[in-house]
């Protein structure tokens, strides 16, 4: 009923098939996972359903939609004795969350926290803002500080936690190394900044979209991305991003730039 694949080409393999194209924007992460070295892959058979997870993440699981009901619970019963009592949590279409996490609860006696819901989106036409000024230069080593400023920022507006700017500072020299982070600058400073996280093989995938609160208002964040949905065109590859349904600000702004929803995602824990 499920194959196990290595992770990498062979799991990679799997994400080309149709039935999982027709809705790779929403399961994007998918191929993050699956390029992973020690990520646990499977595959169901006829290509219906594929399962990812990675050490110390929630695991990602894509499900056909037109799989019949009857096959779909037996398809997610045989998952969860294969998983094993190993999970953190699981990310899915919300109603495949729900049952995958109610099944797995009850095999294992753990408890399902639904922690956030995210909708994917794809920006097929970009929409640059008007009259806003700065421009979009990458982030560079002197810039590592603010942007780890920025981090703690950005964790505590979409996580609601606060850490210290100082423990992000590894985080963002690494994601600065990694010439992928792009910051919008006017008179010389820094005001906001975008991240293209992860290209697969037609989309880029942008996160950790901040803009510090004393900045925001002024087009910053919707110029930054909407100039890094400009650099992936130029790749030939389509922008994508999620973002968290319970920030209705974050989401009209990237629809402004003309993102469209391309469906949900729920983010479920489980805790002993």
């Amino acid at each position: 009923m499920w194959e196990r694949l290595l992770p990498g080409e062979q799991a990679m393999d799997a994400l080309r098939s149709p039935l999982f194209v027709a809705d790779e924007v929403r399961m994007n992460l998918l191929h993050r996972i699956c390029e992973m070295s020690q990520s646990v892959v499977y595959r169901a058979a006829g290509g219906s359903a594929i399962f990812a997870g990675s050490p110390g993440h929630n695991a990602w699981l894509w499900v056909d939609e037109a799989l019949p009901e009857e096959e779909r619970l037996l398809l997610l019963k045989a998952l969860v004795r294969l998983t094993g009592h190993t999970l953190r949590g699981i990310t899915a279409e919300p109603r495949h969350a729900k049952r995958f996490a109610e099944l797995y609860a009850a095999r294992y006696r753990v408890r399902p926290e639904y922690k956030m819901g995210m909708e994917a989106y794809y920006c097929p036409d970009i929409c640059y803002p008007v009259a806003v000024e700065g421009e979009l230069r990458p982030a560079v080593s002197s810039d590592a500080p603010l942007i780890a400023d920025f981090m703690a920022g950005f964790a505590e507006s979409a996580y609601g936690y606060k850490v210290h700017p100082a423990s992000q500072l590894p985080v963002a020299e690494n994601t600065i190394a990694s010439g992928n982070l792009y910051i919008w600058i006017v008179d010389k400073t820094p005001v906001s900044m975008a991240h293209i996280a992860h290209r697969s093989p037609r989309h880029a995938r942008i996160n950790y979209v901040y803009t510090p609160l004393a900045l925001r208002k002024r087009g910053y964040a919707s110029a930054t991305v909407a100039a890094c949905c400009g650099l992936i065109v130029q790749e030939n590859r389509v922008p994508m991003l999620y973002a968290d349904l319970t920030n209705p600000d974050s989401n009209k702004v990237y629809q402004n730039i003309g993102f469209v929803d391309s469906g949900k995602v729920a983010d479920v824990r489980f805790e002993t």
